[in-house]
Formats: C-alpha cells, sequence, structure tokens
C-alpha cells in the first residue's frame, strides 16, 4: 500500500508537461530577455532611488512610503513581464 506522499508524488509526475531540450537560439533569446529587463529593471530603480532620495532630504514621510510601494510593485511587475516573456520563448 503506498502512502499519500507517495501517491501526491506519482500524480505530480503526471501532471508535469514533459520539457524538451532548449535549442541554442532559445538559450540566447533567454539571455537577450534577462539582459533587456536587468536593465529595464535598473533604469526604474535609479529613477526611484533619485526620487526617494530627495524625499528622504525633504523629510515627506508619505512621499517615501509611496516611492517605496512603488519601487516595489514596478519590480515585481517587471519580474513578472520578464517571467511571461520567456515562457512563450520556451513554449515555441
Amino acid at each position: 500500500m503506498k502512502s499519500a506522499y507517495e501517491l501526491a508524488m506519482e500524480r505530480l509526475a503526471q501532471s508535469e508537461p514533459s520539457t524538451a531540450p532548449l535549442s541554442d537560439g532559445q538559450k540566447k533569446r533567454l539571455a537577450e530577455i534577462d539582459k533587456v529587463y536587468a536593465g529595464k529593471i535598473a533604469e526604474r530603480e535609479i529613477f526611484l532611488k533619485q526620487s526617494l532620495a530627495s524625499a528622504q532630504a525633504g523629510q515627506n514621510y508619505e512621499e517615501i512610503e509611496k516611492i517605496q510601494t512603488q519601487l516595489a510593485a514596478e519590480r515585481v511587475r517587471l519580474e513578472e513581464e520578464r517571467e511571461a516573456e520567456k515562457d512563450r520563448v520556451r513554449r515555441s
């Protein structure tokens, strides 16, 4: 008799789609996507950190909190876009 863990692992193995090895072109495209999105993230961080420094110098605490929230949201959004783009490349 199999344990619940073994049954769950079998179901997981059956539900996972088989992944084909990536071609060299796909690997290059994935690396390119990483570079592009790393640049976009860095660009937004530089811009928002400058705004954050300005708000900190003026001791505008509401603005500081707003900018920090925006910085976190922008990073998450760009990372999600990057992963979606990479998934499209992997599926093609």
